[in-house]
């Protein structure tokens, strides 16, 4: 971290200085901002404050009774708490001219000098100029580049737009008539900023009150506006490059076992940040301003701190949230570490094939379930994707497109966010034909670790038969041996321990109150079925925890990983510009799919004439080799030794690889779930 730039806890009795002056600026805004509220409101303290603030009085800073400066003041409070350098600039360049009128109107004119009001409304805002000029180190995340001028823009031609229809209304709704043009444009402009009358338009202008108010309101939003668009955090990267997701699959070829979610790290939607080492990397995307991870982090855990500590530094420095979305207990620790909290989000479902099965009473209504789709004519075919033909591919896509429950494609944390692509040729496709041969059902699942598979989608035909994809889930496990997978990654059941405890006997009223409270919105979010759908395989419930760094940005970090799973859709421009957006991002998207590509072709092309000169090097050394040791007696080799063969052997025995099976470093603390 820089000079400049202080650390998260003040050490030095300097860095406690400027923290304290920094709390003392937001906090003089947000009071300020309060009383502006209450005397726009309330008539009494607003012709108070009118009085003291027009002739030869003045207030202190901010100090009005208008429903823009109370908007101002506490968007300058929310953007300094969150650092923002450009929010302690703009403060300064409103507060230094203001405080120096004031000192000069004191020095100059003694008709303002000789009321002591003044003097305590300069006094008052010489403590926010000091404490301006004391905490300017602790304001040190920078904002997007451009900010400036879209906020001019927007500035400009709101207020061109709010004067000229604010102008109309004004001419509308005077019941004298008789003010000029330019007397109603001088009225409205002074509404944009007060709501105190003046005595210039007593005998000119007579309007209602909601008239002021309207007009008031409307250059309150376009403050908000203005300042949002000034103020407003750098988007981030926003799709992963060709270069990063290569490496992230030589991580998964020697990591991915550790972690379920791993694969879903190859989003193209995601950014990445690397360990020094190159041996561990943090995926993320950032949505609302919050920094937002999922899953572990990919790669060797003793790297995960050297991908964890840039990605912090990276939030600090943009103003944005941290937040993990589904980390396991292993990285939750490492999480914690680092300063995040956590808070137990729900578990994730896992079936272990070998020790799954139908018999039993436990299990007789899932086999009678089963038994029923299975009479019913329907069958199941599982291939990978590299096995399906381009054709089927197409017609399979078009299907699950076609089965999608609204346009939205949801998922961030588990799952991929697309289908058929090349590179993910060792995903398993199920999909499940009725009795007359027609597809009613697809599922996927992305490789675990060399023996293990994750669902990442889930599609039906709306009339097919009930228990469908139960149906399915089934036969991936009967047939699972056939494709080397021993462990199976099911639906994320959140909250699960809630409702699980939540309806045994004995249960506390704070607990069976949040239980009701879950089951009420299960009826838009499917909390609680997706908890029976997968408690009906008795599953090992693996924990995954939300770690965050504070408990005020909850909900912040809820909306955003609402919006980055798909439940909520932030307010945009008309859709066309989503859709072009959507198609620009699968254009580059595309793009990088054929450099991924070239980078692999040359990397094998590198690999082959590497080998061929060494089997060519060995070959005339191997003639002498075998005579002497044929007149030995010894067998010559079959084929020639291969030195990479030899210490990718070598590395494998020296670092022996982590158990099958093992999420969050081992299978110890899991739970076999109860029906």
């Amino acid at each position: 971290m820089s000079s400049s730039k202080p650390s998260c806890e003040p050490t030095t009795r300097a860095d406690r200085v400027q923290y304290a002056a920094s709390r003392v600026l937001i906090w003089y805004l947000r009071l300020v901002a309060t009383f502006d509220l209450l005397s726009a409101i309330m008539v009494p303290l607003r012709n108070r404050v009118r009085h003291h603030n027009s002739g030869e009085y003045f207030t202190p800073f901010l100090l009005t009774t208008s429903f823009t400066t109370a908007s101002l003041a506490t968007f300058l409070a929310v953007m300094l708490n969150r650092r923002k350098r450009v929010a302690w600039m703009f403060t300064a360049i409103l507060m230094l001219p203001t405080f120096a009128l004031y000192v000069w109107v004191l020095a100059a004119l003694p008709d303002f000098r000789q009321h002591p009001f003044n003097w305590i409304s300069a006094g008052i805002t010489l403590i926010p100029v000091i404490a301006l000029a004391l905490g300017r180190r602790e304001f040190y995340a920078r904002g997007e580049h451009g900010n400036v001028f879209k906020a001019g823009a927007v500035a400009l031609t709101g207020l061109a737009l709010i004067v000229g229809l604010g102008t109309v209304l004004v001419s509308l709704t005077d019941k004298i008539g008789e003010a000029s043009v330019g007397t109603k444009i001088r009225y409205t402009i002074l509404r944009l900023f007060t709501l105190a009358r003046d005595a210039e338009f007593d005998s000119k202008i007579l309007v209602p009150r909601a008239t002021d108010i309207v007009i008031n309101v409307a250059a309150t939003l376009l403050f908000l506006l203005v300042l949002y668009v000034l103020f407003r955090a750098p988007k981030g990267t926003e799709l992963l490059r060709a270069e990063d997701e290569v490496r992230l699959r030589e991580l998964l070829d020697k990591w991915g076992e550790r972690d379920s979610l791993g694969y879903f790290a190859l989003r193209r939607d995601k950014a990445v940040m690397w360990s020094p080492s190159g041996k561990a990397a943090v995926a993320y995307r950032v949505v609302g301003g919050v920094s937002l991870a999922s899953g572990d982090p990919i790669g060797d855990p003793e790297a995960w701190p050297g991908a964890i500590e840039p990605w912090l530094e990276e939030a600090r420095e943009n103003a944005w949230v941290p937040a993990v979305m589904g980390a396991s207990e292993e990285a939750g620790t490492i999480y914690a570490r680092h300063g995040l909290d956590a808070l137990e989000l729900g578990d994730e479902a896992i079936v272990e094939v070998d020790e799954f099965s139908l018999d039993g009473r436990a299990m007789r209504v899932v086999r009678q379930a089963y038994n029923r789709v299975k009479r019913a004519g329907y069958t199941t075919r599982i291939r990978r994707h590299e096995d399906i033909p381009i054709a089927e591919m197409s017609e399979l896509l078009d299907l699950a497109d076609h089965w999608r429950d609204g346009e939205t494609e949801r998922g961030f944390s588990m799952a991929l966010g697309r289908l058929g692509d090349p590179d993910d040729g060792r995903c398993l496709m199920v999909e499940c034909t009725d009795g007359e041969g027609k597809l009613r059902a697809v599922l996927s699942f992305v490789p675990w670790g060399p023996h293990g598979i994750s669902l990442d989608l889930m599609r039906r035909d709306r009339e097919s038969e009930n228990g469908l994809l139960e149906f399915m889930i089934l036969d991936v496990i009967a047939q699972a041996k056939q494709f080397d997978v021993e462990q199976i990654s099911l639906n994320f059941a959140m909250f699960r321990s809630v409702f699980e405890r939540g309806s045994k006997l004995g249960a506390g009223p704070v607990l069976r109150l949040w239980k009701a409270v879950l089951t009420f919105f299960s009826r838009w979010w499917q909390i609680e079925s997706l908890y029976r759908a997968n408690a009906k395989y008795r599953p090992i419930w693996e924990p995954r925890y939300l770690c965050f760094r504070k408990a005020s940005e909850l909900p912040r970090i809820g909306l955003a990983s609402a919006r980055a799973e798909g439940f909520l859709e932030a307010p945009s421009l008309p859709s066309l510009f989503g859709r072009r957006h959507e198609e620009k991002v699968a254009h580059i998207a595309e793009a990088q799919r054929g450099m991924a590509a070239k980078v692999k072709g040359k990397a094998k092309a590198a690999t082959g004439k590497a080998k061929a000169a060494t089997a060519k090097a060995t070959g005339k050394s191997g003639g002498s080799g075998t005579a002497s040791g044929e007149a030995s007696g010894e067998k010559p080799a079959g084929k020639p030794s291969d030195p990479a063969a030899d210490q990718t052997a070598g590395h494998e025995a020296a670092e022996p690889k982590q158990p099958v099976g093992s999420k969050a470093g081992g299978n110890a603390g899991r739970n076999r779930g109860k029906d």
